[in-house]
């Protein structure tokens, strides 16, 4: 554990020496989740809620025109039980400069993992956005919302993944059907809070659910 992760172990009482954040019952996750990367500004928990706060200038993307990656994001990863899952959560975000986001994220290693992204747009527009990475990234912007709040969720089915969007938490459009290609390493799901071209932005994670249980059709809105 490097000296700035253990700064933000240290101002959170929820966290255990070990640096491992259980949010079981917070949250009603069955694993931890630790901090990597440049840890968010704050980490804590309100009851069920997770509140984190990105850094400035942090970010996720390796971009494909080239130059270096950017892979400073602040996030809290575990490693989730084997077999078929659904992790979503109501993402709120304050949102303040362009592609400020809170995350819900899928992490194998720096060049193979999976966000889905609550973003503010440069047209200053909330969107739900999406980014593949296989050794470099995409980026898809989906759609829209009115004001600060969107349903976030990942679905582990077979060796495919999905994700999905909400703006009431019952029906869900379809963002990414997809497989993470090119590495054989366990992949960890959690949540980032990022602020590319600001000084940091806050996000919350509430109504989070864990659950083995998948819609029978990813397509149907269900």
């Amino acid at each position: 554990m490097d000296a700035s992760t253990t700064a933000i172990v240290d101002a959170v009482d929820h966290w255990p020496k070990n640096g491992e954040m259980n949010l079981g019952d917070a949250a009603g996750l069955p694993f931890g989740l630790t901090a990597e990367g440049d840890p968010p500004l704050e980490c804590h928990a309100e009851g069920s809620m997770l509140v984190l706060r990105g850094g400035a200038s942090s970010d996720l993307f390796v971009d494909p025109a080239g130059g270096g990656p950017h892979l400073d994001g602040g996030r809290l990863l575990g490693d989730p039980p084997a077999g078929d899952f659904t992790l979503s959560a109501r993402v709120s975000v304050d949102f303040s400069s362009r592609y400020d986001a809170g995350v819900v994220l899928l992490y194998v290693d720096a060049f193979h993992w999976a966000k889905l992204c609550f973003e503010y747009s440069p047209q200053s527009r909330p969107t739900v956005v999406s980014v593949v990475t296989r050794g470099s990234s995409d980026d898809c912007n989906s759609f829209e919302v009115e004001g600060n709040s969107v349903w976030l969720r990942i679905i582990r089915s077979g060796q495919a993944w999905a994700f999905h969007a909400s703006t009431d938490g019952v029906w869900w459009r379809l963002v990414r059907y997809f497989a993470l290609d090119g590495s054989t390493a366990p992949v960890r799901i959690g949540f980032e809070a990022q602020s590319p071209t600001g000084e940091g932005c806050t996000a919350r994670f509430e109504d989070v659910t864990f659950t083995h249980e998948i819609p029978g059709d990813l397509r149907d809105g269900s």
